[in-house]
């Protein structure tokens, strides 16, 4: 018996091995701003790396400096913060400033939601 269990976990795992092996696949890894081939990718202008949102104060740190609402980074205005963006108002135009810039975070129509079902977490599944 321990035989089979052998022979068919081997299997599994060439078989998982070969099916890798047909397509590259994306480090999870990688940071954001490295390229493919490895070389380091410089974002241009300022960058949002973080927000700090409490009843009391927002704040968003921008190129490794803390900004309010209304103070200055660079020549621009800190104009809003959100929960995944700042927004930078210069004299000719305004900025928005992204948490994670490649995510495209969409709200579903009430009518997806309806075809699609109750939630797994009403189902009593965590997410």
């Amino acid at each position: 018996m321990s035989r089979v269990l052998a022979s068919a976990l081997a299997m599994l795992l060439v078989s998982s091995a070969s099916a890798q092996g047909s397509a590259p696949l994306a480090d999870p890894t990688r940071p954001p701003r490295v390229g493919p081939e490895g070389e380091v990718v410089v974002p241009e202008g300022p960058r949002l790396q973080s927000v700090l949102i409490s009843p009391t104060r927002r704040v968003a740190v921008i190129d490794g400096k803390a900004v309010v609402i209304g103070g200055r980074i660079g020549s621009a205005t800190l104009e809003s913060i959100t929960e995944s963006a700042a927004v930078l108002r210069y004299a000719d135009r305004r900025e928005t400033l992204r948490l994670m810039p490649a995510v495209d975070k969409r709200q579903r129509r009430v009518a997806d939601a309806a075809r699609s079902g109750p939630a797994s977490s009403e189902k009593g599944n965590p997410r």
